[in-house]
């Protein structure tokens, strides 16, 4: 052998120990066939965000294999390998490259399968190494272009994911293989095996479905609208293209599916499918060490399909929210506390299944009102409500019946979906559950008619021999009461009460359409406003005024005014509200000789808590409260300057079972939504098209049609914006160019997405939120066709003053006529509300 080939020789046999070594000791991102995990090794991607090992979920004896995040200090699994197949020790068990080049986890000393890739490869010398990526992704590779991102994976966990969707991940349809990437909840926090809720791509439309035990639909996104880049049902996602992140969805010939991606690296956020049955998007807020919701699908947890199991019922308004009827338990009450509340509720006492009513020992039936029936109701012909429940009590198997003019309907079995609605919502129904006799309540009432009897007696007695006493320091005892108790509930108070904290209402603080503001001082020195309703009918009931107000006085935001109590006598009926010291925003921003001059970061907090108030009416309370006169006199200002929306009259509650509501026209000019002058249903987003009309005057410190001014501000605003004039000439003159730029030119777009037209362009109040904070950002918008009327019309700015009317006046006609030649041009509101 001559020196060359000699060199050669030992060239080769130097890069194959070189090979070697570089396959052994690859870095720690890598599993190859000769290095397994096992125990407590793990393997961490290149820049170090991501780890994957084995993990063991909460007070869980089951090991898993799985992903989570590598520097987030609370454990965060993306994905599981094994999750229907726990092993239950994980130094005996490994992940390894088989001999057949899938990645897979075996188990004891036979090796046992628990989990494989499962591929089907040509030849078992296949060499093959599975590496973790920067983005999370667990893939399979060739081993000699292992660190080649330009070639497909031979297998990756992204097309399998479990509960997360990441960024550069796919959810949809393979069309040609017909494999479905979906996400399927954990069934609870301690147990990451398969679920009951899914999302995935509709097999039969381009939309995504949420599905619950893969047969009943409860959610859909609507089908994909491709000019508009959204789906039908979430118009949020026009708003969801941020600098923060932007994703898209794709369909053709081979695959349709939605992806997303991160366009800031230091943003960390991912979209997971519940153990509640809502898809939930969660950002990593580093500041506060948390996760937080960023935004949820279906908006209201009791929209989730069964979600309390059989024979448990949903109640938006109480955590938890699931509760198990009377008489019954939860069956598995471990799991329950983990907020896994498939199981449903078991009865405490077994049926005897009697089947006269008049039996003592036999089943009886306990009411229980206020109910969103359950699914799956039989229809019985009967003539009464005796015959209906002895139709039911009939039959063994019958767990309940319900009657009204609509029939009978009885349900056997378990009874699936229901929902608990307040005594003040319309709609809920009267379900008679069967129970055991010995479960239903024994009837004390004879005894609580006797010791309330004597207790009677002995009051009057008591009240008898006290009278004098009383009268002189009864009024000021219950002044007393109201201001200790006024900080933690609801009051009622007596008019004779309120006259004397409020000298007789002597300091007035305010008036309005409905009524005057005085203020009133209680014995603790606790500071009131008491509003004094004017032009209250008698036909407005008491029930129905209390109803009201508690549903208003149960509300409780700190951008929201606190109703602190009420009165009601006869015609004589007050609110009683917090003390606001720096009165209304109107009073800052057009009266500036007699307050304080607002500085500009004042106001953009203003903007934003004005927003989170109406956020909180508009998407978290148990009912949709449309404000419906948002306008600086309805801001208050606490002694912070803190944004409190206050004045109910006009708010209308529309229940989440409906999108709209049909009622008179109401609040004031200059703030009110097309739809309102063309007579049809509103939404939320009537509060929207106020809150931008607001943030107008809120940016130039004047009403947006002033006395005097020829041209319509907003139009005026928005024209310096597109044609990139200096942008200090729309902000008010005392703030003397004081602001942040950036802020001004989002806030002025922001303003005119609000006032669109069409309520579907305009945003919600949360996106609102996330916008001014600066998570969502905003292109420039159209000018509204509405806005281009007002140029040089001084019939039509006329209308823009302060006034409140459930009627509309000779003015409102006139705005009326001009928001018709809106609304009947080629593109007209009403066409395109009708058409969606």
């Amino acid at each position: 052998m001559n020196a060359e080939s000699s060199f050669r020789v030992k060239l080769f046999s130097l890069l194959s120990l070189f090979w070697f070594v570089i396959s052994v000791c690859r870095g720690d991102d890598t599993i190859t066939a000769n290095k397994s995990l096992s125990g407590d090794e793990t393997i961490i991607s290149a820049n170090g965000s991501f780890e994957l090992g084995f993990f063991k979920p909460g007070n869980s004896s089951n090991y898993y294999i799985g992903i989570w995040y590598k520097n987030i200090p609370v454990k965060t699994i993306i994905w599981v390998a094994n999750r229907n197949n726990p092993v239950s020790d994980k130094y005996s068990s490994s992940l390894k490259i088989s001999s057949d080049g899938n990645l897979a986890l075996v188990s004891g000393e036979s090796e046992s399968l628990i989990w494989s890739t499962n591929l089907n490869f040509n030849t078992s010398n296949t060499s093959v190494v599975s590496v973790l990526l920067d983005d999370g992704n667990l893939v399979l590779r060739d081993a000699e272009n292992s660190n080649s991102s330009l070639i497909s994976p031979i297998w990756q966990s992204f097309d399998y994911p479990t509960d997360t969707f990441m960024p550069n991940g796919k959810l949809g349809l393979n069309k040609k293989s017909k494999w479905m990437r979906n996400l399927t909840s954990w069934t609870n926090s301690e147990d990451p095996s398969t679920g009951l809720f899914t999302i995935q791509r509709d097999p039969n439309a381009s939309q995504f479905i949420m599905l619950w035990n893969q047969t009943q639909l409860y959610w859909t996104s609507g089908l994909w609208i491709p000019d508009q880049r959204i789906f039908s049902l979430i118009p949020e996602l026009r708003f969801l293209k941020t600098q923060l992140y932007s994703f898209d969805y794709i369909d053709n010939e081979n695959e349709s599916y939605i992806t997303y991606w991160i366009n800031n690296p230091s943003f960390i956020t991912r979209l997971v499918m519940d153990v509640s049955g809502q898809l939930n998007q969660l950002t990593w807020m580093e500041n506060i060490q948390q996760w937080v919701l960023f935004w949820s699908q279906p908006g209201q947890q009791c929209e989730v399909y069964s979600y309390c199991g059989a024979f448990g019922y949903c109640n938006q308004t109480s955590l938890p929210y699931c509760h198990c009827l009377d008489g019954f338990e939860p069956k598995l009450s471990t799991e329950w506390n983990l907020k896994d509340y498939s199981g449903g509720c078991a009865r405490k006492t077994r049926l005897s299944c009697a089947n006269h009513v008049n039996d003592s020992s036999g089943d009886k039936f306990l009411m229980s009102p206020g109910k969103v029936l359950p699914e799956h109701p039989e229809f019985v012909l009967t003539s009464s409500l005796q015959e209906c429940e002895s139709t039911c009590l009939r039959n063994c198997s019958c767990s309940a019946y319900a009657y009204d003019t609509d029939g009978c309907f009885v349900w056997s079995g378990e009874l699936l979906n229901m929902k608990q609605l307040s005594d003040s919502d319309s709609g809920g129904k009267t379900l008679y559950i069967r129970m055991a006799a010995s479960d239903i309540p024994k009837n004390s009432g004879n005894r609580k008619v006797v010791i309330g009897c004597l207790m009677g007696l002995l009051t009057g007695l008591a009240v008898l021999l006290i009278l004098g006493f009383i009268i002189n320091w009864r009024q000021k005892r219950r002044l007393i009461k109201a201001a200790k108790t006024i900080k933690t509930s609801l009051t009622r108070f007596g008019y004779r009460d309120l006259q004397l904290s409020t000298k007789n209402f002597s300091q007035k603080l305010g008036g309005g359409g409905f009524g005057s503001v005085f203020k009133g001082t209680l014995p603790d020195l606790t500071d009131i406003a008491v509003k004094k309703l004017e032009c209250v009918s008698v036909a407005h009931g008491e029930k129905q005024f209390r109803t009201e107000v508690s549903a208003i006085g149960n509300i409780q935001h700190v951008n929201l005014v606190r109703l602190r109590g009420f009165c009601s006598e006869g015609t004589k009926r007050l609110l009683v509200y917090e003390y606001m010291p720096n009165g209304s925003l109107n009073t800052h921003l057009f009266q500036k000789e007699n307050s304080r001059i607002l500085s500009w970061k004042v106001r953009y907090q203003i903007a934003i808590g004005i927003a989170r108030g109406l956020t909180y009416l508009h998407e978290k309370c148990r009912d949709c409260i449309i404000h419906c006169d948002i306008k600086p006199e309805n801001i208050l200002l606490d002694s912070e300057f803190c944004a409190k929306v206050a004045d109910f009259g006009l708010a209308k509650l529309v229940g989440r079972e409906f999108s709209r509501v049909l009622t008179t026209i109401r609040g004031t000019r200059g703030y009110l939504a097309p739809e309102w002058i063309s007579g049809m249903a509103i939404t939320s987003k009537a509060d929207v098209y106020s809150y931008g009309m607001l943030l107008f005057e809120l940016v130039s410190g004047r009403r947006n049609a002033s006395s005097g001014k020829t041209e319509f501000f907003p139009t005026w605003a928005m024209n310096k914006l597109i044609e990139g004039d200096d942008v200090l000439s729309i902000i008010d003159p005392v703030l003397e160019g004081e602001v942040e730029i950036d802020k001004v030119n989002r806030v002025c777009k922001l303003a005119c997405w609000c006032i669109q037209d069409e309520e579907d362009h305009r945003p919600t109040m949360g996106q609102i939120v996330q916008i001014l904070e600066g998570f969502l950002d905003v292109d420039m918008p159209p000018i509204p066709r509405s806005l281009q009327v007002f140029v040089g019309n001084e019939e039509s700015i006329m209308f823009f003053s302060e006034f409140s009317s459930d009627q509309p006046s000779t003015e409102e006609t006139s705005y009326a006529s001009a928001i018709s030649s809106v609304t009947n041009g080629t593109s007209s509101y009403a066409s395109a509300t009708s058409r969606t």
